[in-house]
């Protein structure tokens, strides 16, 4: 039982420790595989037509892809 209780404890302050390293990183969970990027598919779904949530998420995109890549024409 005393080597369940030390093995447990040594667990406990590995996970503890781990915790607070990944608090203090303050970084977002990310997989290390690469996800469906990595396989050739681009979205969840394969419809043909998204919901409106991605509609939109597209349409916010393209506008700011947009407003990035234009061309001043007054400085010109």
């Amino acid at each position: 039982m005393m080597i369940f209780l030390i093995t447990f404890g040594f667990f406990l302050v590995v996970g503890t420790a781990m915790a607070v390293g990944y608090i203090f990183q303050n970084k977002t969970l990310a997989g290390s595989c690469g996800g469906l990027a990595s396989v050739g598919i681009d979205k969840e779904c394969n419809c043909d037509n998204p919901c409106e949530k991605r509609q939109e998420r597209e349409r916010q995109a393209a506008l700011t892809d947009n407003l990035q890549n234009r061309i001043d024409v007054q400085n010109l």
